[in-house]
């Protein structure tokens, strides 16, 4: 009989492990199939990297020069907001007058555009509290002063009195000649014609004045 007894208890311990092996197997399972579902809800790989690299491309390091004509129309639709109202700022913090930066249409003067871009970036840049901070405001103010005065002097044109004022002028790009005329047919001063550019004809030695030869008495 105990010796009947203990088969029986080791086929009990028998079945009680092969249960617990399928409970475990279950839970498993269990946890298998919520994983499964969790990774069905998220968004593709290839959704994410371009969601990620969309939020890198906006994302701007404060200082950084800013080209327009290089930014993606998402960047321009991001910093484009912020230069204009850092702008706004600037005209009232230091009472710019129209002869100075003309209200009425300085976003259409590209030189403009250019002076206060580089004004904006390098304030963000000076109060950055980093490095040099010290001296760093003060010679910002240095450079907005020449940029205002460059503003009035140069890039405004015939702008005066809230009055815009196309400014009437032969584009350089886009003429095709023209550039041709300067790529093909001419080298730097000095360089001679560029390889593939036909040589200039000769010109011939001047006449004698007085039609005498020069050995000839």
């Amino acid at each position: 009989m105990t010796s009947g007894s203990g088969g029986f208890d080791e086929l009990f311990d028998h079945i009680r492990g092969i249960v617990a092996d399928l409970a475990n197997n279950d839970a498993e399972h269990v946890m298998f199939n919520e994983r499964l579902s969790m990774l069905e809800q998220r968004p593709a790989p290839v959704e994410a990297a371009t969601q990620q690299g969309e939020q890198a491309e906006a994302e701007r390091v404060p200082g950084v020069a800013v080209s327009w004509h290089k930014l993606s129309p998402q960047q321009r639709t991001v910093l484009w907001p912020e230069f204009v109202l850092w702008t706004l700022w600037l005209a009232d913090r230091y009472e710019l007058t129209n002869d100075q930066v003309p209200r009425q249409c300085w976003w259409r003067h590209g030189a403009v555009v250019e002076e206060l871009t580089a004004l904006w970036t390098s304030h963000q840049s000076a109060y950055a509290a980093e490095e040099d901070a010290g001296s760093a405001p003060y010679l910002w103010q240095d450079a907005l002063s020449r940029a205002i005065e460059r503003i009035g002097r140069l890039w405004l044109g015939s702008c005066r009195n809230g009055q815009h004022k196309d400014r009437h002028r032969t584009p350089w790009a886009g003429e095709e000649p023209y550039l041709e005329e300067i790529l093909q047919l001419h080298g730097p001063p000095g360089e001679g014609p560029r390889e593939g550019a036909e040589e200039p004809p000769e010109t011939p030695p001047p006449e004698p004045s007085g039609g005498d030869h020069p050995d000839q008495r």
